[in-house]
């Protein structure tokens, strides 16, 4: 029996497969069967000691439950350490109970992967009132990974023109807008949002004057209805800049939206790799890979360093 090895869900295939590759231990697929009812049968590959599961969690439902199967497998196989990575981690909006009633999602989530998993490792989790993910996921070791080295690594390739500006929708994107900004050696600026709905959304910036007549690169963490996203785009157009092109981590947005972006003004639209998608350009296997590379050699590494 091998110390580690790969295992992954059929939907997060390239990323498993690639995250195997890199760190030179056996990889196989779960196998996933749906019976007439609607019921899964789960099949996983043959346990190591450390079993690292790789799922991205758009779409989430049906993978919870395979999760939950694959785990008690190779629980039952032998693995003694189930490593966890979600390159994006769903139900992480639902935080609070905002109205009576309403089950709060991240908690039952946190505490189920908790109970399943040794350490959980995800890419930019969209966390609002929560501070830290191991707050998420408490007695379980957390690694909550920046996306922006994987992005300023293909931004460089593309020789930008030093007036570029980095910019950000709203106040939560500054962290990462900032860091890359900084990596890329170039101006940063964040808009001020105003959401009136799931699909309304405007956007303002505080001095319009910086954005004129300048190349920009827009930055969004997860992009799913576009609204955010347009709504930014044409504020910028508006406000004179030369060109748009974005950039987004988690892409969970139709394919079809992509005719909408183009109309309000961005020429180019590249996602990471965290979830299956037409714009996939930036690979993230090489940083997942550095965060579990203990796991197969034992290193240590400290949390959320790229």
């Amino acid at each position: 029996m091998t110390c580690a090895a790969v295992q992954w869900l059929p939907a997060s295939v390239g990323i498993g497969r690639q995250l195997a590759e890199r760190l030179g231990v056996p990889g196989h697929e779960i196998a996933v069967h749906r019976f007439p009812d609607g019921e899964l049968r789960v099949t996983v590959g043959s346990a190591a000691p450390t079993t690292i599961i790789c799922c991205s969690l758009n779409e989430p439902n049906e993978k919870l439950i395979a999760l939950l199967f694959a785990a008690e497998a190779l629980r039952r196989g032998g693995a003694r350490r189930l490593v966890l990575i979600a390159p994006y981690l769903g139900y992480m909006r639902q935080d609070a109970a905002f109205h009576a009633g309403e089950a709060i999602s991240q908690r039952a989530i946190g505490d189920l992967f908790a109970k399943t998993f040794d350490r959980v490792i995800t890419v930019e989790a969209h966390l609002h009132r929560t501070a830290t993910l191991s707050q998420v996921f408490p007695g379980t070791e957390t690694h909550n990974l920046s996306a922006t080295s994987a992005i300023a690594l293909v931004l460089r390739a593309d020789a930008l023109d030093p007036t570029t500006l980095v910019v950000g929708p709203d106040a939560e994107s500054r962290p990462w807008v900032s860091d890359l900004a900084g990596r890329l050696e170039l101006a940063f600026i964040v808009g001020e949002k105003l959401r009136r709905g799931d699909r309304s959304v405007e956007i303002a910036f505080s001095d319009p004057a910086r954005i004129l007549h300048r190349p920009v690169v827009l930055i969004d963490d997860i992009v799913s209805s576009g609204g955010t996203l347009i709504a930014c785009a044409k504020t910028l157009a508006s406000s004179g800049v030369s060109s748009i092109d974005a950039v987004v981590i988690h892409a969970l947005f139709p394919p079809e939206l992509l005719n909408e972006f183009d109309r309000a003004g961005i020429r180019s639209l590249r996602s990471t790799n965290s979830v299956p998608h037409p714009t996939n350009a930036i690979a993230l296997d090489h940083i997942l890979a550095d965060a579990v590379r203990r796991e197969v050699v034992g290193t240590s590494i400290a949390e959320n360093s790229v």
